[in-house]
């Protein structure tokens, strides 16, 4: 029996689904608003309530579990790029680096006083090639 077994499989393998998920995740929280399929964004609501919670505790355990569940990879920057980011220019980082201060400053700081249904999932109907349905998902 498959009693309380939720999966969100659409026909992918497991690696391929996390990869989805934090990709998502990353664009939803540097953007603020996803158009997605139904089915993705119903399963990334989940996710993306999750990392505001873990936003809100400001543990070093919550970053290090928003950095594992993103995918965020530091990269190393040359000596060249080092000199940039001193001087102020971020575009010497890659785009993850703008993840976890916008998760932890300012979307905690934002529903610190909320309980939770921090996304709002909206149907914007059937997509032209296959009719797939089609959400936008945002944060309120």
């Amino acid at each position: 029996m498959r009693h309380a077994k939720h999966t969100f499989k659409i026909g992918r393998t497991g690696s391929h689904r996390r990869a989805l998920i934090a990709n998502l995740l990353k664009s939803l929280i540097i953007h603020g608003r996803v158009e997605t399929t139904l089915a993705k964004a119903k399963e990334l609501r989940r996710h993306a309530d999750h990392m505001v919670t873990l936003g809100k505790e400001a543990s070093l355990h919550a970053r290090r579990q928003v950095t594992a569940k993103l995918g965020i990879r530091y990269n190393t920057l040359t000596r060249k790029e080092q000199k940039q980011a001193k001087e102020g220019n971020t575009k010497a980082y890659n785009a993850d680096r703008k993840v976890l201060p916008i998760l932890f400053d300012e979307l905690a700081k934002k529903y610190q006083d909320r309980q939770g249904g921090y996304t709002r999932i909206i149907r914007i109907g059937a997509r032209v090639g296959d009719a797939a349905e089609m959400a936008l998902i945002e944060y309120i």
